[in-house]
């Protein structure tokens, strides 16, 4: 490792430390950021105390991270279209990875200070979206091309639906508890049982669900969160080292194969429907010096893979040039595949095919090392220890009109675990945040309590101003790193 290092300019050694400090310091706020999501009505409802709550997150936060896999963490960079991601242009890289994460630490930082649940997750979609679009004005590319707007659609409509889905879920859940167990003190209230009753946890069964519901959240958020910070990671590594991270080194002959095998079925599979491809997708005039993944470039990428492929027996036996270009060539054809796939002339068969294509072409690119993901779980478990106090008043009395009941908070808390651990199935990146409040939510509604009006505000005003926020904030900061790099 010493020599590694050694090979390395100063320069470029202070960026890589800097850029995976902010990476890991990115995750350590989501922890203590979203932690207080997780351990809100666990602590809430005295099933546990304090410190043994928050230690019980960090623990499942990050074996969720080490067992989560890369589909989420991948989600995420794919925002950036590929033309961005595998241009070889470190000086606009450097300063994309920089002004992403220096504005979502910044917006993360604030919402947490006033203790308010914004989600992390909307915050770096937001900074991501902000710095492509300002790439594209400073490159005079069309905001078409600026952000992968297939992708990004995918990861809003995810965030848009699981805050309304927790909602429903948590709402139905909480009501047949209430039509099977009317009389239950499952419907107490910690103060009614601690104040009038004298006993300061709950019932045996109740808390033994609190407890291990809110181990269900955490692992949860650390299989969905913690994947962003992998996919950050991975970045910068790319970013700054392209020698060493651009292609996995550690990917076997079949994986290579695996990868040339597919490059030359789809590139088949144009040249078969050749007429209606170029009918749907015809080729595009773009600026120079700028490439697109196109769909007419299929059998020119295909004939590339085969041809780097077939000339280097390990990927340690290429130079940096020739990984770039692999890279590039992968992806789009990865890409390319996805728009074929969800074309109107291609029927079920054909989507499925081709979606067993996409696999093979993300095999070798589609990585992140061990210590990576041990690092990132670190910082995230780490970050679960502190700063949950700002948020659990807000999720345990702000949202409902009244205290909540020990019902709300297992309702709560196994709606969340579900709903995430649903879309991580997926790959889909969704907001802890905006699930267990809106679960908090429906329990307030379904309990007949009603929704605090202030609260409910001031989340959704959070809520609001995430996004745009985060994407002026990492635009700007783009900018000007783009100006001294």
């Amino acid at each position: 490792m010493i020599e590694f290092f050694s090979q390395l300019h100063p320069g470029t050694i202070f960026l890589l430390c800097f850029s995976l400090f902010l990476v890991l310091f990115f995750e350590f706020i989501n922890g203590f950021h979203d932690t207080a999501n997780a351990v809100a009505t666990v602590i809430y409802t005295q099933a546990m105390q304090p410190w043994h709550a928050v230690l019980l997150s960090g623990v499942f936060n990050f074996l969720g991270v080490v067992s989560g896999g890369l589909a989420v963490a991948y989600a995420i960079v794919n925002l950036l279209p590929v033309d961005l991601l595998a241009s070889g242009d470190s000086r606009h890289l450097i300063a994309m990875i920089l002004a992403m994460l220096a504005g979502a630490i910044m917006w993360n930082l604030g919402t947490w200070y006033f203790g308010l649940p914004a989600s992390s997750s909307h915050t770096l979609i937001g900074a991501i979206i902000g710095v492509g679009m300002t790439n594209a004005l400073l490159t005079h590319d069309s905001f078409t091309h600026g952000i992968n707007w297939g992708k990004a659609a995918d990861v809003g409509m995810s965030l848009l639906f699981s805050p309304l889905l927790g909602f429903a879920i948590a709402f139905f859940m909480l009501t047949g508890i209430k039509r099977m167990l009317p009389r239950a003190n499952i419907h107490q209230t910690p103060y009614l049982r601690s104040g009038v009753r004298g006993k300061k946890h709950p019932p045996f069964w109740t808390r033994f669900l609190l407890i291990i519901s809110a181990g269900g959240v955490s692992f949860a958020h650390g299989s969905n969160d913690g994947q962003k910070g992998v996919g950050l990671a991975m970045l910068a590594l790319i970013c700054l080292l392209p020698s060493h991270f651009l292609i996995n080194v550690n990917a076997d002959r079949y994986q290579l194969e695996r990868s040339l095998h597919a490059s030359q079925q789809l590139a088949a599979f144009a040249n078969d429907h050749a007429a209606w491809i170029q009918t749907a997708f015809p080729l595009e005039p773009v600026a120079a010096g700028v490439e697109h993944c196109q769909v007419a470039d299929i059998s020119s990428r295909a004939a590339a893979v085969t041809k780097q492929i077939s000339a280097h027996p390990t990927v340690g036996q290429m130079n940096t040039e020739d990984r770039w270009q692999l890279r590039r060539d992968l992806l789009c054809l990865n890409t390319t595949a996805k728009m074929l796939a969800a074309g109107n002339h291609t029927d079920k068969a054909q989507k499925t095919y081709l979606s067993e294509l996409r696999r093979d072409f993300t095999k070798p690119v589609e990585y992140a090392p061990l210590w990576v993901i041990i690092a990132i779980a670190s910082a995230l478990g780490l970050g679960t220890m502190i700063g949950w106090k700002r948020v659990v008043k807000t999720v345990g009395e702000g949202i409902g009109r009244s205290h909540m009941t020990y019902a709300q908070g297992v309702s709560a808390q196994l709606t969340a675990a579900i709903s995430i651990a649903g879309a991580n199935l997926f790959g889909l990146p969704v907001s802890t945040t905006q699930i267990l409040s809106s679960a908090v939510a429906g329990t307030a509604v379904a309990n007949k309590s009603g929704l605090r009006g202030s609260t409910i505000r001031n989340i959704l005003l959070a809520w609001l101003f995430t996004f745009p926020v985060a994407m002026l904030l990492s635009g700007l900061l783009y900018y000007a790193i783009t100006l001294f790099l």
